[in-house]
């Protein structure tokens, strides 16, 4: 879809940078308001901006003064999956694998 918008020649210095692309100025606005307003994932910021990575969005986000939403149900959730890692990684270094049994 195509947005046009019209700035004013006056006010086009206070709200892009110099050097920058207009469009690509409103395109940035819009996805930092979404991700702000809980409107748009990073995921979706990551499309909107044609970013790569989540790790871009993370990265243009702190520029802008905002991060990523974090709460304390995915830190649990992270805690879990790395416990989860490290058990399996001491199993695996000890040759105890799932299901089998040590000789001795």
């Amino acid at each position: 879809m195509t947005i046009t918008v019209e700035i004013p020649e006056g006010l086009l210095d206070h709200v892009v940078r110099a050097g920058q692309d207009p469009a690509r100025a409103a395109l940035e606005a819009i996805a930092l308001e979404g991700y702000r307003s809980d409107r748009l994932s990073a995921a979706d910021v990551r499309e909107l901006l044609g970013f790569e990575t989540l790790m871009e969005v993370d990265g243009f986000l702190k520029e802008h003064g905002v991060f990523l939403n974090y709460t304390m149900e995915d830190l649990e959730h992270d805690c879990a999956v790395a416990r989860q890692v490290a058990d399996r990684a001491r199993t695996e270094s000890r040759g105890d694998l799932p299901g089998e049994r040590r000789a001795g």
